[in-house]
């Protein structure tokens, strides 16, 4: 199983909105992380009780194309980590 982590911002609930509609469509598990707190990115109360203002962790243990380039039009000066 292959893990890819980017880093991201979601800066307005309407962006956390999509971003879970688009986690959703994805059949492997998906998490947020911030500080110590690891969120199910497909729960919109979970991503919603994050601070947005912050600079968020997210893992994918699988494959989607079109989730990570969506992943990389969120991400913070294009960090990407393997």
């Amino acid at each position: 199983m292959t893990m890819k982590e980017r880093k991201i911002r979601l800066t307005t609930v309407d962006k956390a909105k999509v971003f879970v509609s688009e986690a959703m469509k994805c059949n492997f598990d998906i998490d947020v992380y911030y500080n110590h707190v690891i969120i199910d990115a497909k729960s919109i109360l979970g991503v919603l009780s994050l601070d947005l203002t912050k600079e968020l962790s997210v893992r994918m243990y699988g494959e989607n194309k079109e989730f990570e380039a969506f992943l990389d039009t969120l991400c913070k000066e294009g960090k990407r980590i393997a």
